[in-house]
């Protein structure tokens, strides 16, 4: 019989190495799958970026107008914080008897809110 493992995770990428681990080492494991925010990861590399600001400073009529440019750090709370949570869910479908198996590994790898269907 078949059941499917839930369970989530701080970041993608522990997500991915516990599905990674759960595939190469228990058996009866016939889907594993992913499910994330991809609005988070916008977040995360807008932290790194700068933003520039174009100000018209005076305008004559031998240059047109003049400008100053203003430059700042960009401010992560442009995206709300719901959206840059960066919590993902491993979802992997298994035979009955491999649950136990699958359920100690995610807890090894991390795993919080583990939970199980048949």
């Amino acid at each position: 019989m078949l059941s499917r493992v839930t369970a989530e995770f701080e970041t993608p990428e522990l997500a991915e190495y516990a599905i990674k681990r759960i595939k190469e080492s228990v058996d009866y494991v016939y889907s594993a799958k992913m499910i994330y925010n991809p609005i988070s990861e916008r977040a995360k590399r807008l932290g790194r970026a700068t933003s520039f600001t174009i100000i018209p400073t005076y305008y004559n009529t031998h240059t047109n107008f003049l400008t100053a440019v203003m430059e700042s750090p960009a401010s992560r709370d442009i995206i709300p914080e719901p959206a840059r949570n960066r919590k993902t869910s491993a979802c992997i479908i298994c035979g009955s008897a491999a649950v136990d198996n699958v359920i100690a590994v995610l807890n090894g790898m991390g795993g919080l809110n583990i939970r199980f269907a048949q």
